[in-house]
C-alpha cells in the first residue's frame, strides 16, 4: 500500500511470485468515473471510493475461498478504508505494508511514467490523507525491489 508513486505495481508482482501467491492490482478495478475524476487531478472522497473498496473487499473474498493467497497493491491511505479491505476479518488475516519513499522520488517517479491516469499534482494531496498506523509494516522503498521483497518477507514470515 501507498501514494502513488510509491512501487506498489513494481514490489506487488515480485512479493506475489516469491510467496507463490496472486497478484492483484486495486487500479485495475477503478471505476472510470473515479479514473476520470483522478485525470482531471480531482481527488477522490471516500464517498467516491467506497464502491472501489467494495470491489476490493470481494476480490480478496473471491481469492479466499479460492484457497489463493493474493498480494493486492492498493492505496488504502488512511484506516477507515484498510478497515473497508478487511471488512469482519480478524485483524491478522491482512497485513498492510506501506511501502515509504521521500517526497522527491515519489515526484520523480510520478511525472516519469506516461499512460498513467493519476497526475504528479495528486501527490500532495495523496500525502496529507495518508495515515500511519500501528497496524502498519513500513518498508523504506529506497533499494534494489528485490531487497526490499526480501524486508517484507523477513517481516511476513
Amino acid at each position: 500500500m501507498g501514494v502513488s508513486g510509491a512501487g506498489k505495481s513494481l514490489i506487488g508482482p515480485l512479493l506475489a511470485e516469491r510467496l507463490g501467491a496472486a497478484f492483484e492490482d486495486a487500479d485495475d478495478h477503478h471505476l472510470p468515473e473515479n479514473r476520470a475524476k483522478l485525470a482531471a487531478g480531482i481527488p477522490l472522497t471516500d464517498e467516491d471510493r467506497r464502491p472501489w473498496y467494495a470491489a476490493l473487499r470481494q476480490v480478496i473474498i473471491a481469492h479466499r475461498a479460492a484457497g489463493k493467497r493474493l498480494v493486492l497493491a492498493c492505496s488504502a491511505l488512511h484506516s477507515g478504508l484498510r478497515a473497508w479491505l478487511r471488512g469482519d476479518d480478524d485483524e491478522s488475516a491482512i497485513c498492510c505494508i506501506l511501502l515509504e519513499s521521500p517526497r522527491g522520488a515519489l515526484k520523480a517517479r510520478l511525472e516519469a511514467r506516461s499512460g498513467h491516469f493519476m497526475p504528479a499534482t495528486l501527490l500532495d494531496s495523496q500525502l496529507a490523507t495518508l495515515e500511519i498506523t500501528p497496524d502498519l509494516f513500513c518498508v523504506s522503498n529506497d533499494r534494489e525491489p528485490q531487497a526490499v521483497v526480501q524486508s517484507i518477507l523477513q517481516h511476513i514470515s
